[in-house]
């Protein structure tokens, strides 16, 4: 449970990162984080990072697909980890 705790604590970290790297990369003209690799990191557990992440840089925040798709993400990670959690947590066997 430890490791899972560490995992989400990690790609949501990293999640939140990339969304600021992107911005950034945007602000310089630079070559984008793709939107693909976006939504990747939130499908895997990252959502929270990722929209944190829309927060705080104001990025992305005119994209209807972010809009409505990170928090889609986030419930569905919200959920996942309940999933987990209930079926092979602490206590369970």
């Amino acid at each position: 449970m430890k490791l899972f705790i560490l995992y989400l604590i990690v790609i949501n970290i990293f999640s939140f990162w990339t969304m600021g790297d992107d911005k950034s990369r945007a602000k310089q003209g630079k070559r984008r984080v793709p939107e693909k690799k976006l939504f990747g990191l939130s499908a895997i557990g990252g959502a929270l990072g990722t929209w944190l992440g829309m927060r705080v840089w104001r990025h992305k925040t005119k994209h209807t697909s972010f809009i409505l798709g990170v928090p889609a993400l986030l419930l569905m990670n919200i959920a996942a980890i309940y999933f987990l959690v209930q079926y092979f947590g602490p206590g369970q066997h």
